[in-house]
């Protein structure tokens, strides 16, 4: 008997979860689908969570020695940052102009505004102390906390990803740097830890179906009211235009035009970590599959995959700069406020900065966003508004993000002549064809 496709689990584990979910809501089992489903939930994405630091240690540290070359690595480094700043700035200006015109906020009426204020407030406050606390920052406070004092302390946070992956170029440029018969053991230790952690991967996916299960139905059992989602279709209608149009359109002629690989080749290769990315909300979570996937199914070598994409879960946040210039201006619009345009262009500026600044976990671009509000003049309070529909508008802009991501490593590898033809290995025979 054939066996289905990872991604074809992983498709109906979230269907089932969701329809247990709704069952569950009906018969009053909330309580109970928390405290026994939702923690299986939880399991899995921690053990992504787990092997998130070292895959990236050890699959970087590989690709940069493997370069043998500094010249390589700057002419890759330069491209990478390169293509996610063009492509975060075209995803916010994207979002501005599909919210100038649908105008989404015009449809909030002020009882509406005020209940969901009120609903919200206390969650609002949160996310407004903590980035109080980042705009009290000097403006190179970035570049200071770039740079780790202790490199176990910041291995120990996921959030703490850019200071290990500046510490991880480091140390490979140095290992570049060193003779080769000094090199090899150092090497050679880092080729074994990466095998392993891909085989991890392996077996931790076997779970996947299982995972997206138990988080699709506390999901849903935890959703809010059904007229505060009603009060909010159209800012998600918004949000969903424009990440549709990055992830269904912009990324795959991208890649028709600079690979010359079909849009089919490119989603069946990396449908297995967009559906992961959609359950956990976190690129930092999906990356061991991005990587997988990137590698075995779209044909970038590791050496590239091991530097773009790692770097990409951190700095490149297409879906969610794109969501917070839809948010600002709906929030704006909502308490009858014109942005100009130097306003908007000021949004551009702050979303793309701020994107490369949010952690890869879920909720983090709430907490940006609030400076993006700061940034245009707009009440902060009003993030109340958007509290009842962000988690699952964070699920679908998670997909955007690793989509991103897998495109630009797509491209890079290209330009250094480093795409090559899928490495389908153990993916098929585990999951089948």
């Amino acid at each position: 008997m054939k066996k289905l496709a990872l991604h074809w689990k992983i498709l109906l584990g979230m269907l089932f979860g969701v329809v247990f979910g709704v069952i569950a809501n009906s018969l009053g089992w909330n309580d109970w689908v928390t405290d026994w489903v939702k923690p299986f939930g939880t399991i899995f994405i921690n053990s992504l969570k787990l092997i998130a630091v070292p895959l990236i240690i050890a699959s970087l540290i590989k690709g940069i020695s493997d370069l043998k070359d500094i010249s390589k690595l700057s002419q890759m480094g330069g491209r990478t940052i390169g293509i996610y700043i063009l492509t975060t700035v075209f995803a916010v200006s994207l979002g501005l102009l599909v919210v100038n015109v649908l105008q989404p906020g015009k449809s909030i009426s002020e009882e509406t505004r005020q209940q969901l204020q009120d609903t919200y407030k206390e969650d609002a406050d949160k996310r407004i102390v903590q980035a109080a606390g980042q705009k009290e920052q000097g403006p190179l406070q970035a570049l200071e906390d770039l740079v780790p004092s202790n490199i176990f302390a910041a291995a120990s946070n996921n959030g703490n990803m850019l200071q290990v992956i500046f510490f991880v170029i480091f140390f490979g440029i140095g290992l570049i740097l060193i003779p080769a018969e000094q090199a090899k053991p150092v090497k050679d230790f880092f080729d074994g830890l990466n095998e392993v952690v891909l085989k991890l991967i392996d077996l931790i996916m076997l779970a996947a179906p299982y995972g997206v299960f138990a988080l699709l139905a506390s999901l849903v059992v935890e959703s809010p009211s059904a007229d505060l989602f009603i009060a909010l279709l159209w800012y998600a209608f918004s949000v969903l235009m424009g990440l549709g149009l990055l992830t269904f359109v912009l990324y795959p002629t991208l890649v028709k035009v600079f690979t010359g690989k079909s849009p089919k080749f490119f989603f069946n290769g990396i449908a297995p970590a967009q559906l992961l990315a959609f359950s956990t909300s976190s690129s930092a979570a999906t990356l061991p599959v991005t990587m997988e996937r990137v590698q075995e199914h779209l044909g970038v070598e590791e050496e590239v995959a091991s530097f773009v994409l790692p770097i990409g879960a951190t700095v490149n946040m297409d879906g969610t700069s794109l969501y917070q210039a839809v948010a600002a201006v709906f929030i704006a619009q909502a308490f009858n406020i014109d942005l100009s345009f130097s306003a908007q262009l000021g949004i551009i500026a702050t979303a793309t900065l701020a994107s490369i600044g949010s952690a890869a976990v879920p909720g983090a671009g709430m907490v940006m966003l609030v400076i993006v509000l700061g940034q245009a003049g707009i009440p902060e309070a009003g993030l109340a508004l958007i509290f009842a529909i962000d988690r699952p508008l964070d699920m679908c802009r998670t997909i955007t993000n690793v989509t991103g991501d897998a495109t630009v490593s797509m491209l890079v590898a290209k330009s250094v002549d480093k795409l090559g033809e899928p490495n389908v290995k153990d993916w098929d025979d585990n999951y089948g064809k």
